[in-house]
C-alpha cells in the first residue's frame, strides 16, 4: 500500500504540551449522528478529537499488524489493506473493515469445504449446461480477465477482490445440483482459490489441497480465459419512457438497432405507459437501454 495510512488522533494540551492516547485506550463519545466528539482517557480524564490523521509513534495512533495477526490470521490483514483502497490512495483504519475481511473469509472457507464435503470432481471442460450455469461460468471466466488485468496493468488490487466477491455471490445463487452444476462449481472454485492467491497465500493454499488433493498451489499457472463461455445469445436491456425506468427486456445478442427499437415497442410496460401518447423518438444505447420518449 503506497498511500498513507489513517487512523483517529486523540489528544490532551496543557501547560506540558501535547499528550496523544492510542484509540484504542480512549472511551469514544459520539453525538446523535454517530460523529466521534471526543472522549476519555484510561484515568477517566477528557480527551480531544483530532480527527483522522497519518499513523505516527509520535502521535501513537498506529495500528500493531501483529495483535491483528494474533486475533484473525495474516491473510485477514493482507486482505483488509489491499481492499480498503487502491495502493495510491489514503486509507482510513477500520476496525470493521478487519472484521469484515475475516467474515469473507470465513465464507470462502465455508463455500469451498460444502463443496469438497460432498466429494472432489473434475473441473468443467464441456457439455451441455443450464442457462444459470452459462451465467456462472459467464461471469467466472469475465472475472479472471479482470483480475488479471487490475493485477498487471491497472495495478487496481481493490477492485480485483471485489470483482471475486461479486462472483461468489452469483456462485451461491445456483440452485442447480446435478453433475454439470458440480463440475462448474469445481472450476469456479478453483479460479477463485488461483486469482485471491497472491493476497490470500495462506489460506489459498489449504483451499487448494481440498480442492486438489496431493496438487500444490505453487505448481500451478494462472487461469485461462475460455472465450465461449463469454458469448451470449440474449441480453438484458433497461426500458425506459421518458427517462423513467420500467423494466427490462431480452434481445438477441446480435439484434440490429432496428430490432432493439421493435422489440422495445412492443413491450407491455411500454404499451402501459405510452398509451394513447405519440412516440416522438426511440433513443437506444447498444448493450445498456432503450429510452421510449413521448
Amino acid at each position: 500500500t503506497q498511500g498513507m495510512v489513517l487512523n483517529h488522533i486523540f489528544s490532551i494540551k496543557d501547560e506540558r504540551g501535547i499528550t496523544y492516547f492510542p484509540p484504542d485506550e480512549v472511551d469514544i463519545q459520539r453525538d446523535d449522528m454517530g460523529r466521534i466528539t471526543g472522549g476519555f482517557g484510561p484515568d477517566g480524564e477528557a480527551v480531544e478529537y483530532g480527527g483522522f490523521g497519518t499513523m505516527s509513534k509520535s502521535k501513537l495512533n498506529g495500528v500493531d499488524p501483529q495483535a491483528i495477526i494474533d486475533r484473525y490470521g495474516a491473510d485477514t490483514a493482507r486482505l483488509f489493506v489491499m481492499f480498503a483502497s487502491p495502493p495510491d490512495q489514503s486509507v482510513e483504519w477500520s476496525d470493521a473493515g478487519v472484521e469484515g475481511a475475516f467474515r469473507f473469509l470465513k465464507r470462502l472457507w465455508k463455500i469451498v469445504h460444502e463443496h469438497v464435503d460432498s466429494g472432489v470432481v473434475d473441473a468443467y471442460r464441456s457439455g451441455e449446461l443450464s442457462g444459470e450455469l452459462m451465467t456462472l461460468r459467464r461471469e467466472l471466466h469475465r472475472t479472471i480477465d479482470k483480475v488479471g488485468d487490475d493485477y498487471g496493468r491497472r495495478k487496481q488490487f481493490n477492485t480485483a477482490i471485489a470483482a471475486v466477491m461479486e462472483l461468489l455471490n452469483t456462485y451461491t445463487r445456483v440452485t442447480e445440483r446435478s453433475a454439470a452444476a458440480r463440475a462448474v462449481a469445481q472450476e469456479t472454485l478453483q479460479a477463485v482459490v488461483l486469482i485471491l492467491s497472491p493476497i490470500v497465500p495462506h489460506i489459498c493454499t489449504a483451499l487448494w489441497a481440498a480442492l486438489k488433493p496431493g496438487a500444490r498451489l505453487l505448481d500451478q499457472s494462472w487461469p485461462a480465459t475460455d472465450a465461449t463461455a463469454l458469448q451470449q445469445d440474449e441480453i438484458e436491456l433497461v426500458i425506459q419512457v421518458n427517462g423513467k425506468l420500467r423494466g427490462n427486456f431480452k434481445v438477441p445478442a446480435k439484434a440490429t438497432r432496428e430490432d432493439v427499437e421493435e422489440l422495445a415497442r412492443g413491450q407491455e410496460a411500454v404499451m402501459r405507459y405510452v398509451g394513447e401518447a405519440t412516440i416522438k423518438k426511440v433513443v437506444v444505447v447498444p448493450g445498456r437501454l432503450v429510452n421510449i420518449v413521448v
